[in-house]
Parts: C-alpha cells; sequence; structure tokens
C-alpha cells in the first residue's frame, strides 16, 4: 500500500467520522453566518481537488491516479451543487450586511463556476486534452483513426489485465472499507445508546439519593441522641453499683465487729474462771 492510498483513506475516515466531533460542530456553529462558512467549506475543498489533481498528475501508479481523478471529478460535482446554495444565500438579506459587501459575496459566487471547472479531473472528453492542452500526461498522443481499428486494436494485453486486476482489488477494498466503516457506525450508535441508558440510570440514582437525604438526616439525629442517652445510663448505673457496694461494705465491717467483740468476751469469760 503506497502512502498514497493512506492518505486518501485517512482523509476518507476523517471525514465519515467528522460529525461525531462535538467541538468542531460547536466552533463551526458559533462563529460567522451561514454564508460565510459555506463559503469557507466550498474554498476549502477546492483547494483539497487541486492538491488532489496534481498529485494525480505526478502519480507513476495508474490506479492511484484514476481513483485520485475520480475523487477529484466526485468533489466538482458536489461543489457545483454547494455554488446553487451559495446562490440563494448570497441573495438573502443578512442584518448588519452593507449593500457593497453583498454585491462583492454575489461576485465571489459567479467566480466559483469557474474555479470549479478548471480543476484538472483527468478526463479526455474535450479538444483541449486532445491537443495538449488539458492532458496531464505530457508526451500521450491521441490517434482514433479508423484505419488503426482493426482487430487486433481491441485485444486486451497484458499491461491492461493488470491494472483491471488491480482496479478491481481496490474497488474491493473499497467496498470492505465501507462495510467496515458501516459497522463501526453501528457499534457508535450502540455505544451512544448505552450510554443514554447509563446516563438514564444515574439520573435516577441522584433522584433517589436526594430523597433518602433527609431520612438519613433524621436516623443520624436519632443515633445521636441515642448515644447521649446510653452515656448517661451507663453513669447513673455506675453511681448505683458504687453506692451498693458502700452499704454492703458497712454491713460487713459491723458483723465482724460483732464476732470479734463476742470472741473477746468469749476469752475473757474462760480467764477469769
Amino acid at each position: 500500500m503506497s502512502m498514497i492510498d493512506v492518505l486518501i483513506r485517512v482523509d476518507a475516515i476523517c471525514k465519515k467520522y467528522d460529525k461525531y466531533d462535538a467541538d468542531k460542530h460547536r466552533n463551526g456553529a458559533a462563529g460567522g453566518d451561514p454564508f460565510s462558512r459555506l463559503y469557507n467549506a466550498v474554498d476549502a475543498d477546492i483547494d483539497a481537488a487541486i492538491e488532489r489533481s496534481e498529485r494525480a498528475a505526478t502519480e507513476t501508479n495508474r490506479a492511484a491516479a484514476v481513483a485520485l481523478n475520480a475523487d477529484v471529478r466526485r468533489t466538482k460535482a458536489r461543489l457545483t451543487e454547494e455554488v446553487v446554495r451559495l446562490r440563494k444565500l448570497a441573495a438573502k438579506k443578512v442584518k448588519g450586511l452593507s449593500p457593497e459587501e453583498a454585491a462583492l459575496r454575489g461576485d465571489m459566487v459567479l467566480a466559483l463556476p469557474d474555479r470549479i471547472q478548471s480543476i484538472p479531473d483527468g478526463g479526455g472528453g474535450g479538444a483541449a486534452d486532445q491537443n495538449g492542452g488539458g492532458n496531464v500526461r505530457p508526451g500521450i498522443k491521441f490517434d482514433s483513426s479508423a484505419d488503426n481499428l482493426d482487430e487486433a486494436y481491441f485485444q486486451t494485453t497484458e499491461e491492461s489485465e493488470e491494472f483491471r486486476r488491480e482496479y478491481e482489488m481496490r474497488r474491493t477494498k473499497q467496498a470492505s472499507l465501507c462495510l467496515s466503516m458501516e459497522s463501526n457506525d453501528e457499534g457508535l450508535e450502540f455505544i451512544s445508546e448505552g450510554l443514554d441508558t447509563l446516563k438514564s440510570l444515574a439520573e435516577d440514582m441522584n433522584e433517589e439519593l436526594n430523597r433518602q437525604m433527609p431520612m438519613m438526616d433524621e436516623i443520624d439525629n436519632k443515633v445521636d441522641k441515642s448515644n447521649a442517652d446510653l452515656r448517661k445510663t451507663n453513669v447513673r448505673l455506675k453511681e448505683t453499683v458504687n453506692q451498693f457496694r458502700s452499704t454492703r461494705n458497712f454491713m460487713i465491717d459491723l458483723i465482724l465487729i460483732c464476732i470479734i467483740l463476742g470472741i473477746a468476751a468469749y476469752l475473757y469469760d474462760i480467764l477469769n474462771q
């Protein structure tokens, strides 16, 4: 695969997925009126078509040159349709636009068809191409006299067969590339639907959390109040236990004193006898 093929495919993929670039669309919509945006886009496409045409003129691979010229012709057809839109936009009145600027817009639109048609596209249908004026391959002479149109003239050669095989191969690759891009579009749409679903779930969860927050605050307040009551109860219980232990110790001390006094009296009686 040559570098030109890589550039062509990268350019096609970028254009295909350009619609997913939100920042670019936002910036494009913010600046200028519709006529200015469309005219700038057409002018950029004309420059790109001229660049591809020059690249096709210097391309040594005939299949790549044919593909580039076909792309240039498609671009010219699309730009011709855009010129019609530009004419309609130029005829509209825009707030803040002076008459001189409006007239200048009309002149700019009138100059576009000549610029578009002047882009070489490799076509050999005009007289200028046959005489060398629009020929992108210098040195090629067209001779279609009836004397040369014999049976051998229409026979295919090895070079033409190789060119046809290369053309068929590139067309197959292009078709497979289009299919892969369509499948990528379907995948992106599926991902977008999944993201929308996740967004809806996240919004529902956020709403439910907002409803549960007052209840959670109330539960926290009740837990704090219960902890305070429990601490007070523990203090009271500790005081009660201490009081009970002091009373019990007093009674035990009194009983021991009585026992000691009884033993002392008994010993005293024994010693006196």
